[in-house]
């Protein structure tokens, strides 16, 4: 019998979508999660970007933003309100 057959050697994670307890284990392809349709749940909101990883902007995202903004005031300032 190899360890991850023994049901005490395997490790139990709550699933991130739904919180039931979950076996953590390659018998698991959904691992972390407890099933397909919460692991799908999870991609989707990444890929709707429900979820974001926070950062602070660089240099050079900061530079771009600015430029971007004059160029937006540039381009209204002929337009009427």
């Amino acid at each position: 019998m190899d360890s991850d057959s023994s049901p005490t050697s395997r490790p139990k994670v709550r699933c991130p979508q739904c919180g039931t307890l979950t076996v953590y284990s390659l018998s698991n392809p959904w691992r972390p999660f407890c099933s397909e349709r919460c692991k799908s749940i999870d991609f989707g909101a990444w890929a709707s970007e429900s979820y974001r990883v926070p950062t602070k902007p660089d240099a050079a995202d900061i530079d771009a933003l600015e430029q971007e903004l004059e160029r937006s005031n540039l381009q209204n300032r002929g337009q009427p309100h």
